[in-house]
């Protein structure tokens, strides 16, 4: 085959020419499908397109800002500044999203004086993941960005001002590996009024959530509490539950009441999934299993979960505390159309599902998929 022959100097210059004819919406398209390092690199192209990527609203700092083959953590770091830095010191106009999650990332004193820089901005969705070292205190200045929309903090100290109000606009919080009082928290949730999106994992400072959101349509929860109440959530139609007991919690009595006032205040719930540790016990450390089995048996459920659609258990084992509560809802969910049940291990699953077959249903439509472990 032949080569084809290099490019002339014109035809590079009619290829500029082109890009720098691009209508600017198309242009900011093109911009907010790159990663940062590649639409600051498009400032090369041609003179239009030079200060074009200081103007993009959505700011996204990852894996991906950073091209290095060193392994160097100082390295890493300094570059990882230095990159956050020159973008925002030369951005012009307002930003919209920020979202600060490296892998090597610590909490550094650094996001302090960016905090500062955006909450000048009218910045609507704010993430910030710290992977490493201990919990970064969060800058009092972000709790005055009354934009914002999405909030999402991992590996996180939260201590808010006095001066703290609340979020009036906030809609989506996700909080993760997150230190903060029991006060603190319940007084942010009800200081949101517009709220409808709530994931919550791995706390530290208390283990008795109270919920007060009359807004809220979705809530995740995973991590060890010891009980979970709700107020004014009868919105609520997706829940996802990841919960698991401390030593402790199985040798206190009540443990069936706090599992009663968990679902009662779910009436209208649509969605249902569950990590089957939710349901797990531990006998030898001379838990009733007896009492939970026939606490789901019993005639203390006086409500139906009537919009209950779709539900999800993963990693059953086959107890009898665990296909009990599946019993309960096939019973207790006249509008059911689908359970989807993964087990945990292939022991045991030819009775497990003759099990199953044997449950009565209160839909006539419900269908039972089970896929393998």
């Amino acid at each position: 085959m032949k080569r084809e022959p290099p490019k002339s100097p014109c035809q590079t210059e009619i290829e500029l020419d082109r890009l720098s004819s691009l209508p600017g919406h198309i242009i900011d398209q093109i911009l907010s499908q790159l990663s940062i390092r590649d639409a600051v690199r498009t400032s090369a192209l041609s003179t239009k397109w030079r200060y074009k990527w200081a103007a993009l609203p959505n700011l996204v700092f990852d894996n991906q800002c950073i091209s290095l083959t060193s392994q160097d953590q100082a390295v890493i770091k300094s570059k990882l500044v230095s990159i956050i830095d020159h973008v925002l010191l030369l951005h012009t106009g307002p930003v919209y999203k920020f979202r600060l999650s490296h892998r090597d990332l610590v909490g550094v004193t650094d996001i302090d004086r960016w905090i500062l820089h955006l909450s000048r901005s009218p910045i609507r969705e704010f993430v910030l993941e710290i992977w490493k070292g201990q919990r970064y205190k969060l800058h009092s200045c972000l709790f005055s960005c009354q934009n914002l929309t999405h909030l999402e903090l991992f590996n996180c100290l939260v201590r808010p001002p006095s001066t703290f109000h609340g979020f009036k606009n906030l809609k989506s919080l996700d909080l993760q590996h997150i230190t903060m009082g029991q006060d603190v928290f319940e007084h942010l949730i009800t200081s949101c009024p517009l709220l409808e999106r709530l994931t919550l994992m791995n706390f530290d400072g208390f283990s008795h959530l109270n919920i007060d959101a009359p807004s809220l349509l979705f809530f995740d929860i995973g991590g060890a509490f010891d009980d979970v109440s709700y107020k004014n959530t009868f919105q609520l139609a997706l829940v996802s539950i990841g919960l698991y007991a401390k030593d402790r919690i199985s040798k206190r009595p009540g443990c069936s009441s706090n599992l009663l006032k968990f679902f009662a205040h779910l009436p209208h719930i649509r969605r249902l999934e569950i990590q089957s540790y939710f349901l797990k016990a531990r006998p030898e450390e001379g838990f009733p299993i007896e009492s939970f089995v026939s606490f789901w048996e019993g005639e203390h459920w006086s409500c139906m979960f009537d919009q209950l659609r779709l539900v999800k258990v993963s990693g059953i084992c086959g107890t009898r505390l665990e296909l009990g509560f599946i019993s309960f809802l096939l019973l207790a969910s006249p509008a059911l159309e689908r359970m989807t049940m993964r087990p945990a291990s292939a022991n045991g699953q030819l009775l497990m599902m003759k099990e199953l077959l044997r449950f009565r249903r209160a839909s006539v439509r419900a269908e039972i998929i089970y896929l393998d472990p």
